[in-house]
């Protein structure tokens, strides 16, 4: 086989108190065309010449050192929908794409669940990774995911600002310590999050996103966070929370995402785009091999 072509759905990740831990795959993807090269062909980068080429290094790195296989040298190009550095887990799209797209040139040497492990050991935390790779609502703990449907009932709200915000940046702002009832309460949120997404009682998520972990030091960072949720809210939304680390602010309704993508843009004020999707129940596929 000499090439591959995969789909990776874009998450959002955290849900305000799931804090590294939670996540949704959504519906909109990057799609990621991995091909193998001729060893002796001259020019060309085994890992291409993208601005991720040296996550394409690292994936690769990952990939052939679990699986044992000689490493091949190969070119890949990604298309598709999800925006980088706006909290919409677009490095998973790179990180997890490369790994799958290798893995199916190699015959699928491996599966699904090491994809995933090799993926969160890359980024460092499993909560954008699990649902890229499973879809659905996902509690991820190191290498055990629980994972849930999610009903088209409930749509995701998403207002995308017109400015990135880094990872690297966004934890640079957290505390080295957080107060005891905070903490507390962070729990108890996230404890009610995933029990709506089990027993999709999606009732019980209003008024759950608040969290004492990240969005509250986040905030200086995206300084409308709190008037596009509230915004959100008035007009009819669920709740609404920072998506992953940011820029992108998420807003869960099961009526009218219309009137709260408009009351969340008027909130903003700013050449911000809104965009209404669901979730996706999926997760990485694999498109196409040659």
């Amino acid at each position: 086989m000499q090439s591959a072509t995969v789909r990776v759905p874009g998450t959002t990740a955290n849900l305000g108190p799931g804090y590294d831990c939670l996540g949704i795959a959504l519906g909109l993807s990057n799609e990621i065309t991995v091909s193998r090269l001729n060893p002796e062909a001259p020019g060309h980068s085994p890992t291409g010449s993208h601005p991720g080429a040296a996550m394409a290094a690292e994936a690769s790195q990952s990939f052939f050192s679990k699986t044992g296989l000689e490493p091949f040298p190969f070119d890949w190009t990604i298309s598709g929908q999800v925006p980088p550095s706006r909290g919409m887990g677009s490095s998973v799209t790179v990180r997890l794409g490369l790994l799958a797209g290798l893995n199916a040139i190699a015959g699928e040497a491996v599966s699904r669940d090491v994809l995933f492990e090799l993926c969160a050991g890359l980024e460092g935390h499993p909560d954008n990774a699990a649902p890229a790779a499973y879809g659905g609502f996902t509690v991820a703990g190191g290498p055990v995911v629980a994972r849930f449907e999610v009903s088209p009932q409930l749509h995701f709200v998403l207002l995308i600002p017109d400015f990135e915000v880094s990872t690297p940046a966004a934890r640079q702002v957290l505390p080295r310590q957080l107060d005891h009832a905070a903490a507390v309460l962070s729990c108890a949120n996230a404890c009610r999050i995933t029990a709506a997404f089990a027993s999709q009682n999606y009732p019980l998520l209003r008024g759950a996103f608040r969290d004492g972990l990240h969005q509250p030091f986040r905030h200086a960072l995206i300084p409308f966070l709190s008037e596009v949720i509230a915004a959100g809210e008035k007009a009819g939304a669920l709740g609404g929370f920072l998506s992953g680390s940011g820029s992108t602010i998420c807003c869960v309704t099961t009526e009218d995402p219309e009137a709260v993508a408009a009351a969340m843009a008027q909130a903003a004020e700013g050449n911000h785009r809104t965009i209404i999707t669901h979730a996706d129940n999926t997760g990485l596929t694999v498109l196409a091999r040659a």
